[in-house]
Protein backbone atom coordinates (compact mmCIF):
# COMPACT_ATOMS: atom_id res chain seq x y z
CA UNK A 1 0.00 0.00 0.00
CA UNK A 2 1.27 3.40 -0.77
CA UNK A 3 2.33 5.77 1.11
CA UNK A 4 0.26 9.04 0.68
CA UNK A 5 2.58 11.96 0.35
CA UNK A 6 2.33 14.88 2.68
CA UNK A 7 2.26 18.54 1.25
CA UNK A 8 5.83 19.21 3.10
CA UNK A 9 6.99 16.15 1.23
CA UNK A 10 5.94 17.40 -2.41
CA UNK A 11 6.98 20.77 -1.63
CA UNK A 12 10.43 19.34 -0.82
CA UNK A 13 10.37 16.78 -4.11
CA UNK A 14 9.60 19.86 -6.32
CA UNK A 15 12.27 21.67 -4.95
CA UNK A 16 14.76 19.00 -5.44
CA UNK A 17 12.87 18.98 -9.00
CA UNK A 18 13.73 22.82 -10.01
CA UNK A 19 16.85 22.89 -8.49
CA UNK A 20 18.42 19.50 -10.69
CA UNK A 21 16.61 21.26 -13.86
CA UNK A 22 18.16 24.52 -12.68
CA UNK A 23 21.93 22.95 -12.01
CA UNK A 24 21.69 20.96 -15.44
CA UNK A 25 20.76 23.48 -17.62
CA UNK A 26 23.57 25.60 -15.96
CA UNK A 27 26.48 23.02 -16.47
CA UNK A 28 25.57 22.89 -19.96
CA UNK A 29 25.02 26.59 -20.61
CA UNK A 30 27.35 28.08 -18.11
CA UNK A 31 28.19 30.61 -21.33
CA UNK A 32 24.40 31.83 -21.86
CA UNK A 33 24.15 32.13 -17.76
CA UNK A 34 27.04 34.01 -17.28
CA UNK A 35 26.74 36.27 -20.01
CA UNK A 36 23.26 36.78 -19.22
CA UNK A 37 23.84 37.77 -15.67
CA UNK A 38 26.71 40.02 -16.70
CA UNK A 39 24.73 41.62 -19.34
CA UNK A 40 22.07 42.52 -16.54
CA UNK A 41 24.48 43.47 -14.40
CA UNK A 42 25.56 46.27 -16.76
CA UNK A 43 22.32 47.29 -17.85
CA UNK A 44 21.41 48.09 -14.35
CA UNK A 45 24.96 49.90 -14.04
CA UNK A 46 23.98 51.83 -16.90
CA UNK A 47 21.19 52.96 -15.63
CA UNK A 48 22.27 54.20 -12.26
CA UNK A 49 25.16 55.73 -14.39
CA UNK A 50 22.74 57.65 -16.11
CA UNK A 51 20.43 59.23 -13.05
CA UNK A 52 23.85 59.77 -11.38
CA UNK A 53 24.61 61.48 -14.90
CA UNK A 54 21.58 63.61 -14.99
CA UNK A 55 21.81 64.71 -11.72
CA UNK A 56 25.51 66.36 -11.61
CA UNK A 57 24.25 67.78 -15.52
CA UNK A 58 21.29 69.65 -14.08
CA UNK A 59 23.67 71.31 -11.11
CA UNK A 60 25.98 72.37 -13.43
CA UNK A 61 23.45 73.69 -15.45
CA UNK A 62 21.46 75.56 -13.29
CA UNK A 63 24.55 77.00 -11.47
CA UNK A 64 25.38 78.50 -15.23
CA UNK A 65 22.02 79.67 -15.49
CA UNK A 66 22.05 81.63 -12.26
CA UNK A 67 25.00 83.47 -13.53
CA UNK A 68 23.46 84.50 -17.06
CA UNK A 69 20.40 85.60 -15.49
CA UNK A 70 21.82 88.06 -13.73
CA UNK A 71 22.75 89.73 -17.11
CA UNK A 72 19.09 88.70 -18.41
CA UNK A 73 17.78 90.85 -15.69
CA UNK A 74 20.11 93.88 -16.10
CA UNK A 75 19.30 94.02 -19.54
CA UNK A 76 22.42 92.96 -20.60
CA UNK A 77 20.52 90.32 -23.39
CA UNK A 78 23.78 90.11 -25.64
CA UNK A 79 26.36 89.22 -22.68
CA UNK A 80 23.24 87.10 -20.80
CA UNK A 81 22.98 85.01 -24.39
CA UNK A 82 26.53 84.21 -24.96
CA UNK A 83 28.05 84.39 -21.72
CA UNK A 84 31.14 86.08 -21.08
CA UNK A 85 35.14 84.84 -22.64
CA UNK A 86 36.81 87.15 -20.03
CA UNK A 87 35.06 85.70 -16.80
CA UNK A 88 34.83 82.16 -18.75
CA UNK A 89 30.61 82.11 -18.22
CA UNK A 90 28.40 81.00 -20.49
CA UNK A 91 25.27 82.37 -21.56
CA UNK A 92 21.79 81.24 -22.90
CA UNK A 93 22.84 79.86 -26.53
CA UNK A 94 25.58 77.65 -24.90
CA UNK A 95 23.36 75.67 -21.54
CA UNK A 96 20.79 75.15 -24.20
CA UNK A 97 22.90 73.71 -26.31
CA UNK A 98 25.31 71.58 -24.15
CA UNK A 99 22.96 70.71 -21.04
CA UNK A 100 19.28 71.24 -23.37
CA UNK A 101 18.10 67.85 -21.81
CA UNK A 102 17.99 69.18 -17.82
CA UNK A 103 15.12 71.76 -16.96
CA UNK A 104 17.70 74.23 -16.87
CA UNK A 105 18.65 73.62 -20.38
CA UNK A 106 15.03 73.57 -21.43
CA UNK A 107 14.41 76.96 -19.14
CA UNK A 108 17.58 78.39 -21.30
CA UNK A 109 15.77 78.40 -24.10
CA UNK A 110 12.95 80.47 -23.30
CA UNK A 111 15.59 82.99 -21.64
CA UNK A 112 17.27 82.43 -24.73
CA UNK A 113 14.35 83.63 -26.97
CA UNK A 114 13.22 86.43 -25.06
CA UNK A 115 16.99 87.94 -25.32
CA UNK A 116 17.27 87.54 -29.27
CA UNK A 117 13.89 88.98 -29.27
CA UNK A 118 14.99 91.92 -27.14
CA UNK A 119 18.12 92.30 -29.61
CA UNK A 120 15.60 92.43 -32.59
CA UNK A 121 16.71 89.05 -34.16
CA UNK A 122 13.27 87.69 -34.06
CA UNK A 123 13.80 84.63 -36.82
CA UNK A 124 16.63 83.21 -33.91
CA UNK A 125 13.94 83.94 -31.56
CA UNK A 126 11.65 81.60 -33.37
CA UNK A 127 14.34 78.59 -33.61
CA UNK A 128 14.76 78.77 -29.45
CA UNK A 129 11.04 79.11 -28.29
CA UNK A 130 10.29 76.44 -31.00
CA UNK A 131 12.97 74.04 -29.04
CA UNK A 132 10.97 74.98 -25.60
CA UNK A 133 8.96 72.50 -24.13
CA UNK A 134 6.47 74.29 -21.97
CA UNK A 135 5.50 73.46 -18.63
CA UNK A 136 2.21 72.74 -17.52
CA UNK A 137 -0.32 75.08 -15.81
CA UNK A 138 -0.10 79.05 -15.72
CA UNK A 139 3.45 78.69 -15.99
CA UNK A 140 3.37 77.78 -19.30
CA UNK A 141 0.72 80.46 -20.73
CA UNK A 142 3.85 83.76 -20.98
CA UNK A 143 6.03 80.93 -23.02
CA UNK A 144 3.19 80.23 -25.58
CA UNK A 145 1.95 83.74 -25.85
CA UNK A 146 5.74 84.97 -26.45
CA UNK A 147 6.05 82.32 -28.87
CA UNK A 148 2.54 84.32 -30.79
CA UNK A 149 4.42 87.46 -30.14
CA UNK A 150 7.14 86.42 -32.04
CA UNK A 151 5.20 84.71 -34.80
CA UNK A 152 3.28 88.40 -35.33
CA UNK A 153 6.48 89.87 -35.89
CA UNK A 154 7.13 87.60 -38.73
CA UNK A 155 4.13 88.53 -40.06
CA UNK A 156 2.62 84.86 -39.68
CA UNK A 157 -0.39 85.83 -38.90
CA UNK A 158 -2.36 83.04 -38.74
CA UNK A 159 0.37 80.99 -37.01
CA UNK A 160 0.52 83.39 -34.37
CA UNK A 161 -3.55 83.37 -33.73
CA UNK A 162 -3.36 79.86 -33.50
CA UNK A 163 -0.26 79.85 -31.04
CA UNK A 164 -2.41 82.67 -29.23
CA UNK A 165 -5.60 80.66 -29.19
CA UNK A 166 -3.57 77.69 -27.52
CA UNK A 167 -2.11 79.96 -24.85
CA UNK A 168 -6.01 81.06 -24.10
CA UNK A 169 -6.56 77.10 -23.07
CA UNK A 170 -3.44 76.60 -21.73
CA UNK A 171 -4.63 77.18 -18.43
CA UNK A 172 -7.91 78.75 -18.44
CA UNK A 173 -8.56 81.93 -16.20
CA UNK A 174 -10.42 84.89 -15.86
CA UNK A 175 -7.03 87.08 -16.62
CA UNK A 176 -5.04 85.24 -19.16
CA UNK A 177 -7.30 83.50 -21.41
CA UNK A 178 -9.04 86.88 -22.38
CA UNK A 179 -6.40 88.21 -23.01
CA UNK A 180 -4.87 85.61 -25.56
CA UNK A 181 -8.02 85.08 -27.26
CA UNK A 182 -8.44 88.69 -28.05
CA UNK A 183 -4.97 89.00 -29.31
CA UNK A 184 -5.65 86.18 -31.28
CA UNK A 185 -8.68 88.04 -32.73
CA UNK A 186 -6.30 90.41 -33.59
CA UNK A 187 -4.06 88.37 -35.44
CA UNK A 188 -6.77 86.34 -37.38
CA UNK A 189 -8.03 90.18 -38.29
CA UNK A 190 -4.48 90.21 -39.74
CA UNK A 191 -4.67 86.98 -41.65
CA UNK A 192 -7.82 88.48 -43.26
CA UNK A 193 -9.96 85.50 -41.20
CA UNK A 194 -12.70 87.34 -40.00
CA UNK A 195 -14.86 84.41 -39.40
CA UNK A 196 -12.72 83.01 -36.30
CA UNK A 197 -11.80 86.62 -35.17
CA UNK A 198 -15.46 87.07 -34.46
CA UNK A 199 -15.53 83.26 -33.32
CA UNK A 200 -13.10 84.10 -30.68
CA UNK A 201 -14.62 87.93 -29.68
CA UNK A 202 -17.89 86.24 -28.99
CA UNK A 203 -16.12 83.89 -27.38
CA UNK A 204 -14.74 86.57 -24.53
CA UNK A 205 -18.16 88.29 -24.51
CA UNK A 206 -19.93 85.13 -23.38
CA UNK A 207 -17.61 83.70 -21.05
CA UNK A 208 -15.20 86.84 -20.08
CA UNK A 209 -17.70 89.57 -19.93
CA UNK A 210 -15.85 90.82 -17.02
CA UNK A 211 -12.58 90.90 -18.08
CA UNK A 212 -10.33 93.56 -18.98
CA UNK A 213 -10.22 93.10 -22.52
CA UNK A 214 -14.23 92.96 -22.47
CA UNK A 215 -14.76 96.67 -23.87
CA UNK A 216 -11.96 95.92 -26.64
CA UNK A 217 -13.52 92.66 -27.35
CA UNK A 218 -16.93 94.24 -27.80
CA UNK A 219 -15.78 97.18 -30.07
CA UNK A 220 -13.61 94.92 -32.45
CA UNK A 221 -17.37 92.76 -32.69
CA UNK A 222 -18.92 96.01 -34.04
CA UNK A 223 -16.31 96.41 -36.24
CA UNK A 224 -16.71 93.13 -37.73
CA UNK A 225 -20.68 93.28 -37.73
CA UNK A 226 -20.00 96.61 -40.24
CA UNK A 227 -17.29 95.12 -42.22
CA UNK A 228 -19.42 92.21 -42.19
Amino acid sequence: MSKKMSNEDLEQDLLIEYTSRFMYFYNHNKAVVIGGAMGLIVIIGLIIGFVIYSGQQEEEAQNLLGIAEEHFINGQYELALYGDEDDFTLGFSQIAENYGRTDAGNLAKYYAAVSEYELGNPEDALNYIEDFSAPRGILGVAPISLHGIILLELEQYEAAANMFERAANWNENESTTPYNLYEAALAYLEAEMDQEAERLVDRILNEYSSSNVAERAQRLKGMLEVQG
